[in-house]
């Protein structure tokens, strides 16, 4: 499992942007996170400082006590929120490829969940759909043994009842006692019963920080209306 830890993160980018000013938080091991907030809010800048994809400008971020670098990146597994693939490769190409690549990378659990997902595997990128790409990419991250997994809005593309599958292929292959999930989404209704945790942001500031459980027990309100009256202010 890997804990994330941010201090005081800052990332100012040349336009003189402010993605995230000094964010303080802790994601405890084993526990699927909720990062929520409107466009723009810094969440995907976030994730990529965990990926090294971006530096920060200061502050620090630490998964399982290691700067975000070479060794993290054997056990993170990253669901980026763009298509990131060579488009002519076939899906099966591509399999073979992160079999290869990744040393916990699980073949069988990955054609299992083609399998069920029906996905064509002598199909090249380019020519799936929107929501068939999506769903390559679910496979490809959620197939490997990793102690962090790093969503970024995973159900964004898909019809309703695919999504209700999606989330199924992730707690499924999701093991508390050795992983740790975090999953930015603007379906709050969609994910929010598979969530312990949530992280708002906005404007690159923590808006909050608490258990799913915090939410209702202390506000008296489901994740996704207590969203919303934070964020109706903004």
């Amino acid at each position: 499992m890997s804990k994330i830890v941010c201090k005081d993160l800052t990332k100012i980018y040349s336009s003189h942007k402010v993605a995230l000013d000094h964010i303080n938080f802790t994601c405890e091991n084993g526990r699927i996170v909720g990062l929520l907030g409107p466009n723009g809010s810094g969440k995907t800048t976030l994730m990529k400082l965990m990926q090294t994809l971006l530096m920060p400008t200061s502050g620090s971020i630490e998964i399982d006590g290691l700067e975000p670098g070479v060794e993290t990146k054997a056990f993170v597994s990253y669901l980026p929120d763009v298509e990131c693939y060579d488009p002519k490769m076939k899906v099966r190409d591509l399999v073979n490829f992160y079999d290869d690549f990744y040393m916990d990378f699980d073949l069988d659990r990955a054609l299992e969940m083609m399998s069920e997902l029906h996905i064509d595997q002598d199909m090249r990128m380019q020519a799936l759909s929107k929501g068939n790409k999506e769903k390559v990419a679910l496979i490809l991250c959620m197939a490997r043994n990793a102690k962090l997994y790093i969503l970024d809005e995973p159900i964004g593309g898909v019809d309703p009842a695919t999504r209700d599958y999606i989330l199924h292929t992730i707690l499924s292959n999701f093991d508390t006692e050795k992983s740790s999930l975090l999953i930015s989404t603007h379906l709050i209704t969609d994910v929010e019963s598979i969530l312990d945790d949530v992280i708002m942001i906005n404007e690159g500031k923590i808006v909050t920080a608490e258990s799913v459980d915090a939410i209702r027990e202390g506000h008296g309100q489901s994740v996704n209306e207590y969203f919303k009256e934070v964020f109706k202010c903004y």
